[in-house]
């Protein structure tokens, strides 16, 4: 199921790319997009593979954990919908246009990053897959120390996103 939300996320992102890029969109970040596909693609083969080569069970805990799970689904439809046609997985800006700051772009500056690192935790102890939830959360820390700044330098140079978004807490405190 969580495969099939995704695959239809990118449907919704090569569409809203398109309609940026017919915009003036420009795009950025193009040497690490690659790597994060793969880590995101992994993380379900990883899984998958950890699931069934160790023939693990559900979590004792699993109400808990899927509870936790439904809030940061119901997060991340509130996140891209804030961001309508701007939310793509890739880095693209729309020049001068006016920084999102509705929804969870009130209270955070990457609410969605937020987002996915809860599920890069929360969806490997439902299974109780604790060396994809280790190694994943890793990497992910790692890709969003690239992919972060990347944006807001993007952002930054484009749109008046530094004064929008003043307020907003950092995911990743500068440092």
């Amino acid at each position: 199921m969580i495969i099939l939300q995704r695959f239809a996320e990118l449907v919704i992102a090569k569409q809203n790319e398109k309609w940026m890029k017919n915009h003036g969109g420009v795009e950025f970040g193009h040497k690490h997009y690659r790597i994060m596909v793969g880590l995101h693609s992994l993380f379900f083969l990883f899984l998958i593979g950890e699931v069934y080569y160790f023939n693990k069970e559900l979590s004792p805990i699993w109400p808990v954990l899927v509870t936790f799970f439904i809030i940061t689904q119901a997060g991340r439809v509130w996140a891209l919908t804030s961001l309508g046609r701007y939310w793509n997985t890739k880095i693209i800006v729309l020049p001068n246009a006016e920084v999102i700051v509705k929804g969870p772009y009130k209270y955070l500056k990457h609410p969605n990053y937020v987002i996915v690192t809860l599920e890069f935790i929360i969806i490997p102890l439902l299974f109780q897959a604790y060396l994809t939830c280790i190694v994943f959360s890793l990497l992910n820390i790692w890709i969003l120390s690239i992919r972060i700044p990347e944006e807001e330098k993007a952002l930054t140079k484009l749109t008046t996103y530094s004064q929008s978004l003043g307020h907003a807490r950092r995911f990743f405190p500068k440092i």
